[in-house]
């Protein structure tokens, strides 16, 4: 019986709300009809005015005169223009096509190298490389080969070789070249690495990267190089040795520079204090190579 009585409640509710629906679609409709009826009603008022011809407005003489001397004024211009210039001469125009330009003969001469910087730079690098002193001997350092050092090789002289590897990739590294020598306990360290540069100044870029790092050391002394621009050469002395157990001290110094698409780097150290001359020889000479 309780479910029956659930049954009958649910049903009453239902045929209420279908009530209270069929009255808001009732509502709706008698609403529907009354637009309609109005609608309709202004659509006849509408058609009702528009059915009653208005008298068009009359123009007047003044009108049509003013329009007339307008139209006869434009063609008489019009004439008197054509009569002028059917009387003049005719206008010669210019020839279209040009006088040949006379060609001087021969081969025209390449520029030297005092003119044209690249006839330098796009030889043979190595020998852009300052030479070693006489009696100097081969470095420790382990350089090989001709003089030529590959994009690996060099990568592989930095404390990051797989980053240093990538970086020369998306800086357009082209070639590079160098040299190292010993002269008792003094190495020489210098190398010359030269970019595409088609897309950055990749050799400022670097030599700005080797000014960084000297500059980080402490104890550290720097001059300009001459014949290098503003703050485009610098060389450094690290007065403060690395010391290691078992080892001699190894006092250091270096350069960095740019000139053009070549980046310019020199290392030197020593078992003494190196000078300021010795560095700034080194790299005034290799700089004015370039």
């Amino acid at each position: 019986m309780g479910d029956i009585g659930v049954v009958e409640t649910d049903h009453e509710a239902s045929a209420g709300a279908n009530a209270q629906a069929d009255g808001t679609a009732g509502h709706a409709e008698a609403v529907t009809g009354a637009v309609a009826v109005a609608t309709v009603a202004a659509v006849a008022d509408v058609d009702a005015e528009a059915s009653v011809e208005r008298p068009r407005r009359r123009r007047g003489r003044t009108t049509l005169m003013i329009a007339g001397a307008a139209v006869l004024g434009v063609v008489a211009g019009a004439c008197a223009g054509f009569l002028v210039q059917a009387d003049r001469e005719p206008t010669a125009l210019p020839p279209l096509s040009q006088p040949v330009l006379e060609q001087a003969e021969g081969e025209v001469e390449p520029l030297s190298a005092a003119q044209d910087r690249r006839v330098k730079t796009d030889g043979d690098l190595r020998k852009l490389l300052i030479t070693r002193p006489k009696g100097a001997k081969d470095s420790p350092l382990g350089l090989e080969g001709d003089g030529w050092t590959d994009l690996s090789t060099y990568a592989d002289q930095y404390s990051k070789p797989a980053t240093t590897f990538n970086n020369l990739v998306d800086d357009e590294f082209r070639r590079a070249a160098q040299t190292a020598w010993r002269v008792g306990t003094y190495n020489v360290h210098v190398g010359l690495v030269q970019f595409h540069q088609e897309s950055k100044a990749a050799a400022s870029e670097w030599a700005d990267n080797g000014h960084y790092w000297a500059e980080d050391e402490d104890d550290t002394r720097s001059w300009p190089v001459p014949g290098t621009g503003n703050g485009n050469g610098t060389a450094y002395v690290h007065d403060t040795p690395e010391r290691k157990p078992g080892y001699l001290p190894a006092y250091t110094a270096e350069a960095h520079a740019w000139r053009g698409d070549i980046y310019v780097e020199i290392y030197v150290s020593d078992t003494k204090p190196i000078s300021k001359a010795k560095i700034m020889d080194l790299a005034q000479r290799q700089v004015g190579k370039l």
